[in-house]
């Protein structure tokens, strides 16, 4: 992207830049003017009027007035992977011989990693390029892919995010009411509700967050996800180290399975399983280009959490490592407070997860970005579409 300015220009404090449609690659004749503190408006009468304040530095690289900040974002990567995966990652390495599979926690920590950078080098090449970016974006992952590909990726890009997320979305409902269902089964002997009013109970709490537009406005549920996390991490540590002098004795290693190493192999892909959120965080950043610092600490935190839990669970039981590590922790109340800081986890991420599937939605059927009641009727036709699947596995899985 070039930018004109001259004496003129300096003088009355604006600058035109360069503009392109979505539609086409082509340069058209409307223009945007930005004045100095980086407000945009938009001189086509046809288009919507939307105004976004930033600044440009020295690489034309987009400074937001407000947004928000690496630190936080990095927090929303770590919220948005670890968890789920974390409480199964443990029995995959050891299915995997234990040495192979903690050296691929590592290894797909760093690829992995690696791929979060090049995603967020490509968004902030988009927004230098083509200013059409630095507005909201609904669906940042798919212009990506048209920008790289073309429209025929874009769609692809699309279907594959939307079957991602959805699917994800389905999943972490499912285990977020199966916790709490059995958290009260345990506690209270006379507990008698349907495992399916439990699915609506989950969802219906989590509706009003899903009406916020963007990560940016619900920033907080994914910091406390990750602090929810944290405190898992702790627990099943120290669960595991407590039972170390009863069941090391015990411990043995499983026979050699190949198919064990290609089931590890996608228990880790799920643990780093995040992606497809990615540039819909770095979009609501205060900087953007900060996202590679986001991206490495993020990882890191990741990396630094599933490797201490791998380790002690190998140390302690071994081959006796059940699907989930909780229920081989032989402390109640250790099991069930990891079960609550789960399932805190689980409902929470939901929140990002939800979000650049609706706008995935929104966008297609073109809803205004304000709130509004074409926003509600979509969201909430999103939430019944993902609790009537949830309710169907359900079924069939009875």
């Amino acid at each position: 992207m070039k930018i004109f300015k001259n004496k003129e220009e300096e003088e009355n404090g604006s600058v035109v830049l360069k503009r392109y449609k979505r539609s086409s690659n082509g340069d058209i004749s409307s223009h945007f003017i930005a004045e100095k503190h980086g407000s945009i408006r938009n001189i086509d009468e046809e288009e919507e009027d939307e105004t976004v304040d930033y600044e440009l530095d020295a690489n034309g690289d987009m400074i937001r007035t407000h947004g928000m900040h690496w630190i936080i974002t990095a927090f929303c990567v770590v919220g948005n992977q670890a968890g789920g995966g974390i409480v199964a990652l443990p029995s995959a390495v050891i299915e995997s011989q234990f040495y192979f599979g903690i050296i691929l926690v590592a290894v797909m920590g760093f690829g992995l990693g690696f791929t979060g950078y090049c995603i967020g080098q490509c968004w902030v090449l988009l927004q230098r390029m083509y200013p059409e970016y630095r507005k909201h974006c609904r669906r940042p992952y798919a212009e990506i892919g048209y920008r790289a590909m073309g429209p025929i990726v874009k769609t692809i890009v699309s279907v594959f995010i939307w079957a991602n997320l959805f699917g994800t979305a389905v999943v972490f409902l499912l285990l977020a009411s199966k916790n709490i269902h059995d958290f009260m089964k345990a506690f209270f002997s006379d507990f008698d509700v349907s495992f399916c009013i439990i699915v609506l109970f989950v969802a219906l709490f989590l509706l009003p967050i899903t009406f916020l537009r963007s990560p940016e406005d619900f920033w907080w549920t994914v910091v406390a996800s990750t602090i929810a996390t944290c405190s898992a991490v702790g627990l099943i540590v120290y669960g595991t180290l407590r039972d170390y002098d009863t069941c090391e004795p015990h411990r043995t290693m499983p026979d050699f399975r190949i198919n064990n190493y290609f089931l590890a192999f996608a228990t880790l892909t799920f643990a780093y399983a995040g992606h497809s959120s990615f540039p819909t965080l770095q979009h609501d950043m205060k900087i953007p280009k900060e996202f590679s610092k986001a991206n490495a600490l993020g990882f890191a935190i990741v990396v630094a959490m599933y490797i201490p839990v791998c380790l002690v669970g190998y140390l302690s039981y071994g081959n006796s490592l059940r699907d989930s590590v909780i229920n081989s922790i032989q402390t109640k109340w250790i099991q069930q407070t990891i079960n609550v800081t789960i399932t805190l986890h689980l409902i929470l991420s939901l929140t990002i997860v939800f979000n650049p599937l609706n706008q995935e939605v929104e966008e297609y059927f073109e809803t205004p970005h304000e709130f509004g009641i074409k926003r509600v009727i979509i969201r909430l036709s999103v939430m019944v579409a993902i609790v009537f699947l949830a309710e169907l596995c359900n079924l069939l899985r009875q």
